[in-house]
Formats: C-alpha cells, structure tokens, sequence
C-alpha cells in the first residue's frame, strides 16, 4: 500500500487532507444544528432573532473557512498516476510523453482484461464440472503429467457380468430381443431387433454405451465378411433420425457409479419405438409432419413427439 501512495502523493497533506474532511463534516452538522434549534434563550424576539443570526453567521464562517482548507490540501496531496501499479512497471507512468506512447495504460488494460477472462474461466470450470457428462472433457486446466486420467470403473467389469445384465434386460422386454457377440475380443456387441419395427447395433465397451447405430426391420445390418455394419447409416431418414435421439439419449442416460442401470434404463427408452409409426405427436397430435412420424422420444415419460414440436 505504501507503495502505491507513494508514486506523486503526499502523505503528510493527505493525512491532512482527511482531518480536514472530519472538521468540515463537524461545521456543517452544527449548521444544521442550529437551524434545528432556532432562537431560543433570549426574552424579546428581537433579542433572540439578532443571536440567532449571529450564531448562523458564525457557523457559515467556520464551513467556507473550513472548506477552503481542504481545496488547499487537496492541491498539495496531488493524485497517484494509477491506481494500481504493477510493480515496477508503474515507473512508466511517467513517461512525460505518454500520449504518444500509451504504454502503461494499454499494459494495466491488458492486466485487467486477463484477470476477468481468469475469473470467467473459472466460473465455466465449476460451471462444467457439475455437469454429469462423464464423456465430456470435463477436467479443464488439469495437466495430464501432474495428474494422470482415471480409467471408468465400466472398462474393468468381467464379461460374464456384462452378459448377466444383457440377459436381465433381454428377459424384461418380451417384444425386444437382444443378440450378444464379442467380435473383437472383450468388447461387447448387440443386436437389438424392436418388434419388426427397426433393429439397433449397440457398441459396447463393458456395460459403456460407445455407439448406436438405428436400421429399418428389412435392411442389411451385416457386412460382406458377416460382421455387424458399425459404420454405415440407414437408408431411411426416419431411422437416421432415431439414430440421432439414440445418441443424445446415451448422453442422457450417464451414471458411471451403476452402469447396468444406465444400459436398463437407455433400453427401457429405445423399447418406446416399438409404436414408431403408430403413436401420434402429444404436442400436434398428427401422425406425420414433414413426411415423417414423431421420432422424438421424451426421457422421462417417453412421450412421441416430432422433431420440431418438442422444443
């Protein structure tokens, strides 16, 4: 602090300065004091209106003499170059020729921008972090060397649990079957056929959800080598549509502490597309818009709706 005030102000008059600012304070509250008061303490009203006037006039006095006091001080404090220096770069305030050479204030302007673009980075942060987006990059500013990623307690689950769960889920839903294979190893793949509506490829890692692809009942979901088709899209624009909710409903559905839960309920909300064509929009109430069924499902109450209608 004292540096600060000392870069072109005087302390001594500054201190000054504010005693002078408390005996200003005290002459014009005994100004209003004596209106307050008016004329008291003398007999006839001639006598109380000449001292009264007097001890106005006395008052008045001490406010302009005490006022002229404090411009007199506030011209000896003068005023710190900025208000606050950087260090020793407050040295090139006073450059003489500062209006050529704006250095100091575009250097205090560019402090200032970077301690608000800090204070904004870190309100986004928290901001973030409270997200449940697990998938997400949610571990901003933290480096990977200091601290090294943790891996998802969904990669380390034994297969034979994995399959437990899908045969649970299988088992739930009499209108869905659900096909499992391990292609590639570890790594779980389904083949999940909706009534002789459609049929979803669910890419697994674990019980993790990696990717879902959506097909009508009548197309090709295998490769030429008889492997699932993890790669192409649907024909239809009806099922890339689906395919779309699919992945925002994998987003949705995140709860790394209980995996089967988040597989149960994602298959709970897919099992909704077994009235695809069937259910009308709760919002319109038409079967078709644009060519199309309502392909939106609501997470929560599994409501049909179309894509246009539910925002």
């Amino acid at each position: 602090m004292a540096d600060v005030l000392s870069v072109g102000v005087n302390l001594e008059a500054f201190a000054q300065a504010i005693s002078a600012i408390q005996a200003l304070r005290s002459s014009v509250s005994r100004v209003f004091d004596c209106l307050k008061d008016g004329m008291r303490n003398k007999e006839t009203l001639e006598g109380r209106e000449k001292a009264f006037i007097a001890h106005f006039q006395d008052n008045l006095h001490s406010v302009n003499r005490d006022l002229n006091e404090l411009e007199r001080l506030s011209n000896l404090v003068g005023k710190p170059s900025e208000n606050h220096p950087l260090h020793n770069s407050g040295l090139l305030s006073l450059d003489p020729v500062q209006d050529k050479t704006p250095l100091y204030s575009q250097l205090l302007q560019a402090y200032k921008w970077s301690n608000k673009l800090q204070y904004h980075a870190g309100l986004a942060s928290g901001l973030l972090n409270q997200q449940s987006l697990k998938r997400s990059a949610n571990q901003m500013g933290v480096s990977a060397k200091r601290r090294p990623k943790a891996q998802p307690t969904t990669l380390v689950l034994p297969p034979q649990y994995v399959d437990d769960v899908i045969s649970r889920i299988d088992r739930m839903f009499p209108e869905m079957s659900i096909h499992l294979s391990r292609p590639n190893g570890t790594s779980a793949m389904l083949l999940v056929t909706l009534g002789k509506v459609l049929k979803v490829i669910v890419v697994m890692r674990s019980l993790f959800i990696d990717r879902t692809i959506v097909k009508g009942y009548n197309e090709n979901v295998y490769t030429e080598d008889g492997k699932l088709d993890i790669w192409s899209k649907s024909s239809y624009q009806v099922f890339q549509k689906v395919t779309d909710h699919a992945t925002t409903a994998l987003l949705h559905y995140q709860l790394p502490q209980m995996p089967d839960v988040v597989v149960r309920s994602f298959m709970t909300w897919l099992r909704s597309y077994i009235k695809l064509f069937q259910a009308p929009c709760q919002r319109c109430g038409k079967f078709l818009q644009d060519g199309l069924p309502p392909t939106w499902r609501d997470f929560r109450t599994l409501e049909a709706f179309h894509d246009t209608c539910r925002q």
